[in-house]
């Protein structure tokens, strides 16, 4: 059972009787699917539907006191803490920043954590990413004993992107950073915060930008950073890499008139194509449909 202490991740706790309500009105997938036994996926938006910070949600037994468990950046912790203050106002909802107490770990096999790691959950992106538990952080060390670059370089095989590696708080919309394919947006629940800019997104088709794999021809990846370029244009930026694959934010309607061109796609001076997952349901460039509007 390899596993990996995540200390890059934060937890945050949301109780009291308002927990669900306010977290519904807030971020952008639904709470009524989060439960004890279902983990949920979601983010909250600036009101221009960027990404603040993204998140899974972890709902806590009522036995154990209820609420909501938030698994989150470390580094977002302290904003999001001050965000959700804001939010709150009257609202019946306590809020307690947990992380110094608490580890977050992960498998990094798609295995199953030992029933006693902790709290456990299934990672809700997608199920080959297995399990995550949180766990009182002192004696994390004695479960979880792999290096996180073994979990990153499952996340980054499989293509799931990571804030602040793939994409950048603030300046990404969920759409670009795949919440909409990963189960980290709901386009049937109410208002919150930024969904006016989301649904649009969804429903004229305007996301040109994404977050997608790429495989280097080489078999190793460029930098994270590296310019990808195509014909002297720039198409984005390669994100996290490992064992020849990355990850990679590419306006894809550049990247399709470049391949239609027959122009090499570069990150940095490394020659790349896109490596289509199997739960990323748009077309990519060159499929059929491809730049036509939902």
């Amino acid at each position: 059972m390899p596993a990996t202490h995540l200390i890059d991740r934060g937890v945050i706790r949301v109780s009291g009787e308002d927990a669900s309500d306010f977290l519904q009105n807030l971020v952008t997938n639904d709470l009524g699917s989060v439960t004890p036994d279902q983990a949920g996926y979601g983010a909250l938006l600036t009101p221009q539907g960027k990404i603040i910070c993204d998140f899974l949600i972890v709902a806590v037994p009522q036995s154990e006191g209820g609420g909501f468990l938030l698994d989150t950046p470390l580094l977002q912790t302290a904003d999001l803490m001050k965000r959700l203050k804001l939010y709150k106002l009257r609202a019946k909802v306590a809020l307690d920043d947990l992380t110094e107490a608490t580890a977050v770990i992960a498998s990094t096999d798609g295995s199953a954590l030992p029933e006693d790691a902790g709290l456990v959950y299934a990672d809700p992106r997608l199920p080959e990413l297995g399990q995550r538990a949180m766990t009182d952080r002192a004696g994390a060390a004695e479960i979880a004993t792999a290096p996180a670059e073994d979990w990153h370089a499952r996340r980054i095989a499989l293509g799931i992107p990571d804030g602040g590696r793939d994409f950048a708080y603030g300046d990404a919309f969920p759409h670009e950073a795949l919440l909409d394919q990963l189960g980290g947006v709901s386009f049937r629940k109410g208002c919150y915060i930024g969904q006016e800019v989301v649904s649009r997104m969804q429903h004229r088709g305007t996301a040109r930008t994404r977050v997608v794999p790429i495989v280097f021809s080489a078999g190793i990846a460029a930098e994270a950073g590296a310019e990808a370029t195509a014909g002297g244009k720039s198409l984005g930026k390669v994100g996290s890499g490992a064992d020849g694959r990355a990850l990679a934010l590419l306006r894809l309607d550049r990247v399709a008139d470049a391949m239609a061109a027959g122009e090499p796609l570069l990150g940095g001076r490394l020659a790349f194509t896109l490596a289509k997952p199997a739960f990323i349901r748009f077309p990519f460039p060159g499929e059929a449909g491809f730049g036509v509007a939902a």
